[in-house]
């Protein structure tokens, strides 16, 4: 997303991306309760059936293959089958499945399996779960392939040792000196949200350097996983979601957009799946625990995106676009031909349809990762009940050569106030090499 960023959701180079649409899972014959609704939305904060089911195929099914650079983890049938799934798994079992990352029988699951997280989960909460995956989903009775990994990462019980280093298996507990709404939004964030996963760097082990705002300032800091650059979460100095407000924050992931930014890549689905389906309370709380990690009681209030806005209108960049005086600037011709028309000599794009460039987190970000692949690739926005029109970036990569993306993003990056780091074609030329189906760059 602009702001926030890919989903997903794993291990350094044992990433999982949110890669399908939520689909309906209540059995037909079973009467919802109040307890089995709680579950099934649990289980949509927590985005399972993201990772659990197959583009296409039943819910929770598992088989979603996921190559790393250790083999390809299988993600497994978590449907009441039990034969197939998990209909054999006492709640017992359920839970130290998804706390500590051990199935029934005392096979060890890979941290693919966002477990470390999942141990904040509390025990009513776990308990909904349970009774959701036992009674609200169909069972299937197909099991999913298995993994296979290199040896020695096919050794599953070198995952004792991992644990030992990484897995804290506590459940959270609420911080008296802070409100109930930010306990809330900590223990989403922490807990079933996940959200660390993907934000969070991971040290060489593929564990994630801090797992809370307790552990310094790692914490929700970004970090590249999939190819993308998961956005920082956290105050670091630079424009990040917790200088939005709670308002955008919550339109954000209800809708996927706001009125100057909208989501892109894997944190599309992430939106799609989990984060529009649950309340705006919930959401809300995870603004107001997001807007705290990193503050500082000396820190200048944050500039707000409508002045942003207001100064890029008339910015020396805005005025020398409308007057065509670029000639000897590549960046800003590169930029005239091909993002003016969406973006506007102004850089402020068009409320919910072209996001804005001026003040973006994105682009002003130190690492352009994200930037660049959006360039060569392109993206579409999330579908949303609020806001169902997949609106799509182009993808540019066919038509610009790695030095035409590096000049635009460098007058993209230094115009309406915007302050980024200068991009290098080498950049834009490892990105390109990396995209899942390489385009060719244009001759120059």
């Amino acid at each position: 997303m602009i702001g926030l960023s890919p989903s997903p959701r794993a291990l350094q180079g044992m990433a999982l991306v949110a890669a399908c649409v939520v689909l309906p899972a209540l059995a037909q014959d079973k009467p919802a309760d109040g307890l089995l609704e709680r579950g099934r939305y649990l289980a949509q904060a927590g985005d399972c059936v993201s990772c659990h089911t197959v583009p296409g195929g039943a819910p929770f099914a598992g088989g979603l293959k996921m190559k790393t650079p250790f083999g390809t983890i299988v993600s497994t049938n978590i449907t009441p089958d039990p034969q197939g799934g998990i209909g054999d798994y006492s709640e017992a079992d359920f839970a130290r499945a998804v706390r500590e990352g051990v199935g029934k029988g005392g096979f060890h699951l890979y941290p693919a399996m966002p477990y470390p997280s999942f141990a904040r989960i509390r025990d009513d909460d776990m308990h909904a779960l349970y009774t959701f995956f036992q009674k609200g989903v169909k069972p299937v009775a197909e099991k999913a392939p298995p993994t296979h990994l290199r040896f020695p990462f096919n050794m599953r019980f070198l995952m004792v040792g991992w644990n030992w280093l990484y897995l804290d298996k506590r459940v959270y507990v609420d911080d008296s000196a802070r409100s109930a709404e930010w306990n809330r939004g900590a223990y989403l964030v922490q807990g079933l949200g996940h959200c660390g996963d993907c934000h969070t760097p991971r040290s060489i082990a593929g564990g994630v350097k801090a797992q809370s705002e307790k552990d310094g300032d790692a914490y929700l800091s970004g970090t590249i996983i999939d190819g993308w650059y998961a956005q920082p979460l956290r105050h670091t100095g630079q424009p990040s979601v917790s200088q939005w407000t709670t308002e955008q924050i919550v339109n954000y992931l209800q809708s996927g957009r706001t009125g100057e930014t909208a989501a892109f890549g894997p944190m599309v689905q992430v939106v799609e799946n989990s984060t529009q389906h649950m309340s705006k309370e919930d959401l809300s709380a995870v603004a107001t625990y997001l807007q705290s990690v990193g503050a500082r009681p000396d820190a200048p209030p944050a500039v707000t995106q409508a002045s942003v806005l207001a100064a890029a209108v008339n910015h020396p960049s805005t005025k020398a676009l409308q007057a065509g005086a670029i000639t000897g600037n590549s960046g800003a011709m590169v930029y005239m031909n091909n993002c003016a028309a969406c973006h506007r000599a102004s850089g402020i794009g068009a409320e919910k349809t072209f996001p804005a460039l001026a003040g973006n987190s994105v682009v002003n970000v130190k690492d352009p990762t994200s930037l660049i692949r959006l360039v060569l690739g392109g993206s579409a926005m999330a579908s949303t009940v609020q806001a169902p029109s997949a609106i799509a970036m182009p993808d540019f990569g066919w038509r610009l050569t790695d030095a035409n993306v590096a000049d635009v993003l460098n007058f993209v990056r230094s115009s309406w106030g915007n302050q980024g780091d200068a991009v290098s074609a080498a950049q834009v030329a490892a990105v390109r090499k990396a995209l899942p189906q390489p385009v060719a760059a244009k001759t120059p």
